[in-house]
């Protein structure tokens, strides 16, 4: 947006505001962002670039989006059939969905054979694998019968087994979470982050109590209850760097002190709150520094290169695409998870699309997807990224990115 188009684009939604009667307050607590963002959007001084923003805003106003955006893409015709949306995990929110092992209520037994339990661990790294191939669909039909399992387990085990068992389904549940936020469950995945945290307790595992807070957060962020994400991360990150500052640390405390002010940059960065955001990165690089290695404690995959991934991130979601850019040079990620190549390019293809940069944009999503296709079809970034490539492009879109937008039902 030019200046001109700024303070024309924020008149308008003062004017919409209004017309409402809303507050500046009522309208940034609506959509999840801070009044201090949506003043800035007023007086055209923060541009609104992207198309998911501009849907936020218009749902928040009661508006079609073309009202505040005539060149937007248009809503489907109505009575338009369209074909229901798919969700890879529909059996993982069965599972959470009741008690997990209503009949040792009635019939309680000790029956747990300890040689099982090998077996029960290898379930729970694939599963962990899969989350972090993004591979949603295999992930679901893999948790249909193992947290059952580990559930009934946790039952049924003698006590000198059963911290290990809920340690087992701390981590399990925490794969959930995650994957639960990737596919924009957020509902399921606050339901399995709180689960988490309390088999960390169980378990014994402090740290895993603090992991299962940083899934928590995610989901918080996905529902747009960013003052509950913020509590919730700045309550751990107090405690937590208490006793780091009072204690030897183990890389794992590192690991997950470092992970939580990722989330607070994230949860700033949605709130449109630049400085605090940078100082939450700028903290979590001395982390990163101080651990000194990539690591992947509690699968959080915390290490300096995960640290400018996210820096990478909060730029965009900042709209400073330069700045997302520059970090990216010359950074490499094959260490890390696909998912973690994966959600970097994703990214730095989002910057490409600030930038109008379209072809580099498409190039970037289109090796996202060669890593982690059922991410990038389902991630509401992405999909909004290729939304963006397809309304500037038009009619001439090339095949790849009219091929791309279908695979992710990012034409309408």
């Amino acid at each position: 947006m030019s200046s001109g188009e700024r303070r024309a684009f924020g008149a308008r939604v003062a004017d919409l505001r209004k017309q409402k009667g809303m507050t500046q307050g009522d309208l940034a607590a609506a959509i999840g962002r801070t009044a201090s963002w949506l003043s800035q959007v007023e007086r055209g001084i923060q541009p609104v670039n992207r198309l998911d923003v501009l849907r936020l805003l218009a749902d928040g106003l009661g508006v079609p989006l073309q009202v505040l955006q005539p060149d937007a893409p248009p809503p489907a015709e109505a009575g338009e059939m369209t074909e229901p949306e798919t969700n890879d995990l529909d059996q993982a929110r069965l599972v959470l969905s009741g008690h997990p092992a209503l009949d040792v209520l009635l019939n309680p037994s000790t029956n747990f054979q300890p040689d099982a339990l090998p077996g029960l661990c290898a379930a729970v790294d694939n599963v962990w694998g899969l989350a972090h191939r993004a591979q949603f669909a295999e992930l679901s039909a893999a948790i249909g019968p193992l947290v059952p399992r580990l559930e009934l387990s946790a039952r049924t085990a003698a006590p000198e087994q059963q911290r290990d068992i809920h340690a087992l389904l701390a981590r399990t549940y925490q794969a959930l979470a995650a994957a639960f936020v990737r596919q924009n469950e957020a509902d399921a995945a606050w339901v399995a982050a709180d689960r988490a945290i309390r088999e960390a307790e169980l378990a014994g595992e402090p740290l895993g109590v603090f992991a299962g807070i940083y899934r928590l957060c995610h989901a918080f962020v996905r529902l747009k209850h960013l003052d509950q994400a913020e509590h919730a991360a700045t309550t751990a990150v107090n405690v937590l760097q208490q006793h780091v500052e009072t204690h030897d640390p183990t890389p794992e405390h590192l690991s997950v002190l470092g992970s939580l002010h990722l989330m607070l940059a994230l949860v700033h960065a949605r709130a449109g709150e630049r400085s605090f955001a940078r100082q939450e990165i700028d903290a979590a690089r001395s982390i990163g520094r101080r651990l000194g290695q990539d690591r992947n404690d509690f699968n959080l995959e915390f290490g300096p290169t995960n640290v400018e991934i996210h820096a990478i991130s909060t730029a965009v979601d900042l709209g400073d695409a330069g700045e997302a850019l520059d970090i990216a040079k010359g950074l490499r990620a094959e260490g890390l998870s696909s998912e973690r190549q994966a959600r970097l390019l994703m990214d730095v293809g989002r910057a490409h699309v600030q930038r109008r940069q379209y072809a580099d944009a498409l190039d970037c999503l289109l090796r996202a997807e060669a890593l982690a296709p059922e991410m990038i079809r389902t991630h509401a970034a992405s999909r909004a990224a290729v939304r963006d490539l397809v309304l500037v492009a038009g009619r001439s879109a090339s095949d790849d990115l009219r091929a791309l937008a279908e695979r992710t039902d990012s034409l309408a």
